[in-house]
């Protein structure tokens, strides 16, 4: 039987196996395009109502499941951004 470790399968896990942010295989054209990607205002401040509620232990279900979104979308955007910047810093990506 094959021994897998218990996070292999969480969705950071897996995330991180698709984007590969160690890995520099981005030109530097998609790796600017991939870090002006980011929340709008609107959404920062709907994560900051949700956040403090949550510290109040005071989410509805369906606000627990929005930060629930709004936290699997911010981890994609920190993959997405790390491979990003990791891309630029080739010497032959600064053009």
């Amino acid at each position: 039987m094959i021994s897998i470790p218990k996070s292999y399968g969480t969705e950071a896990a897996i995330l991180r196996r698709v984007i590969k942010p160690h890995v520099r295989s981005l030109s530097a054209t998609a790796a600017r395009a991939l870090l002006q990607l980011d929340f709008e205002d609107s959404d920062r401040r709907r994560m900051h109502e949700l956040a403090v509620k949550n510290q109040d232990d005071a989410l509805s279900p369906d606000e627990r499941a929005d930060l629930q979104a709004y936290l699997h979308v911010g981890m994609v955007l920190d993959l997405l951004h790390s491979k990003a910047t990791l891309a630029l810093k080739r010497p032959s990506a600064r053009r």
